[in-house]
């Protein structure tokens, strides 16, 4: 049995659409992630979110319409996917504002975001039980044809039957060992925002990721801190931490995330390439896989979408 609903794979001539939800992202530089998404074979839809203006410098339109484009992207079966244009902050914004008896019991379809975007992916696996990934977004470098981070993430997209596993190159072990679990996690400090909300996802049971930018180490530590104040991270089976760009030496975060992970009895690898700051890793959340720090390996114990 399943652990979520698996949306169906992608394949040329879907519609897709594209959301901001967060961030106003640059016209030159959603446009070429719009033709990336061209070129093989998708045909995207932009939604008005993502050429609008909102009332703070730092969203991309107002919440009502991000709102409004949000439950358009969940509700309509045309849709084979939803893609994040940017991150930055507004998805808690929105969600407050959705109306989830206008969305309904959708079919599956798969929504591509990072960062803040963590926000909209617990949200739909806790109304829908849908899994998602924790991948890069549309108006991001990464997200250009021959550009390592968008061809993964399109071969997990199309081809998922050939994506067993995500190796990781120069990371560290901070607790050794081999768990199992559903994945789940995302940004740290908006997984620690959204607890106590109606779509907050738990970590019981789970393989956790975590990471962040710009969060200093009192921040992180405020952060995580809150997670085990809170019981967020009871029964967590393993954690799997990935960047901490601009978030102070990384030396000092790795210190605290000893002070703070290190002694919850579960295995703990540190430094995936997934998060802020490298042409990252896509990550399925919601899939069981099986983390072995001794390889550095997250292995899907399930194929993440259906073919």
């Amino acid at each position: 049995m399943r652990s979520l609903l698996a949306p169906p794979a992608l394949k040329p001539g879907d519609r897709v659409a594209v959301v901001a939800l967060s961030g106003p992202p640059g016209r030159q530089e959603l446009d070429l992630g719009l033709a990336a998404l061209r070129s093989v074979g998708l045909v995207p839809e932009v939604f008005p979110s993502t050429r609008s203006v909102g009332p703070y410098p730092y969203l991309a339109a107002d919440d009502k319409m991000r709102a409004e484009d949000l439950t358009r992207a969940l509700r309509e079966p045309d849709f084979a996917a939803v893609f994040c244009a940017r991150g930055g902050y507004g998805v808690q914004r929105a969600l407050e504002l959705v109306d989830w008896s206008k969305v309904g019991r959708p079919e599956p379809r798969v929504v591509v975001g990072f960062s803040d975007a963590t926000a909209l992916i617990e949200a739909v696996r806790s109304r829908f039980g849908w899994m998602s990934v924790y991948g890069p977004m549309v108006s991001s470098v990464m997200f250009r044809p021959g550009v390592p981070s968008f061809e993964g993430l399109a071969r997990l997209l199309m081809v998922p039957q050939k994506i067993g596993d995500l190796v990781f190159q120069d990371t560290r072990t901070l607790v050794p060992g081999v768990a199992e679990g559903v994945t789940v996690g995302g940004t740290a400090s908006l997984i620690a925002t959204s607890l106590a909300t109606p779509t907050s996802v738990p970590a019981r049971d789970g393989i956790l990721f975590l990471e962040d930018v710009g969060e200093q180490p009192y921040r992180l530590d405020r952060v995580l801190t809150q997670m085990r104040r809170s019981g967020y991270l009871d029964g967590v089976r393993g954690i799997l931490c990935g960047t901490w760009d601009d978030c102070g030496p990384l030396a000092d975060v790795e210190e605290l995330l000893a002070d703070r992970l290190g002694d919850l009895g579960v295995p703990v690898l540190l430094g995936a390439d997934i998060g802020h700051g490298v042409f990252m890793q896509s990550l399925p959340i919601g899939v069981r896989a099986r983390l072995d720090t001794a390889t550095a390996t997250l292995t899907f114990l399930e194929q993440p979408l259906t073919t």
